[in-house]
């Protein structure tokens, strides 16, 4: 791994386990196993390492998306199920970085790290507002607010995944590693969004 992916992913480990505020570029430095000034070389302060560690993981998460939306082999409400698999997958197997992203969001206090955040968030957002307007022009899901529901199936998975002690308490999930996620916890998550999504979505439900 080069030197700035080494960084980065220290960061990204320092960051969920202290916060923005908490977390030093000499922590990072230390934790990375590189010189100080290398942080410095690649990035030019904590700050834009912070930009860098958003842009760096969620490239890929707006790739797959884009390549979703403009998929002409799968109808609308199979986009939204792949679309509920990729996110809790995903989130799953990276919940630092989603956890990073959804605590430094309410409690960093510099600006220009809440509109990398906004951004990236803005440019999902126009590919899941795609596949949603698609359903309604082809008659396959009634009028319906899509903001409010696709923050509706990303509030669920928020919570569960900044929840996950509970939720394994209350339903019997034993992990081993308090970081990790069981396959009871995902799959259950996802059989439980599709029937919500579906239900909602359906056009036979303005009957």
């Amino acid at each position: 791994m080069d030197k700035r992916s080494l960084i980065l992913n220290a960061a990204e480990e320092l960051f969920a386990e202290r916060g923005f505020d908490g977390t030093s570029v000499r922590d990072i430095a230390h934790l990375a196993g590189v010189n100080l000034a290398m942080i410095s070389y690649y990035f030019g302060s904590k700050e834009k390492l912070f930009e860098a560690l958003v842009e760096y993981r969620s490239g890929y998460t707006t790739g797959v998306l884009e390549e979703l939306a403009q998929d002409e082999n799968l109808d609308p409400l199979g986009k939204v199920y792949k679309l509920i698999d990729f996110y809790i997958d995903r989130i799953f197997l990276n919940h630092r970085f989603h956890n990073i992203i959804t605590r430094q969001f309410s409690t960093v206090h510099t600006p220009e790290l809440k509109e990398s955040i906004i951004k990236v968030k803005e440019r999902n957002m126009v590919h899941i507002r795609r596949i949603m307007e698609d359903g309604e022009k082809k008659g396959v899901f009634r009028k319906i607010d899509i903001d409010m529901t696709i923050g509706s199936i990303f509030g669920t998975i928020t919570q569960m995944t900044l929840s996950k002690e509970f939720y394994c308490r209350i339903f019997g999930w034993v992990s081993t590693d308090p970081n990790d996620y069981t396959p009871e916890m995902a799959d259950r998550l996802k059989v439980h969004l599709k029937d919500m999504i579906t239900a909602h979505l359906r056009i036979n439900n303005l009957k």
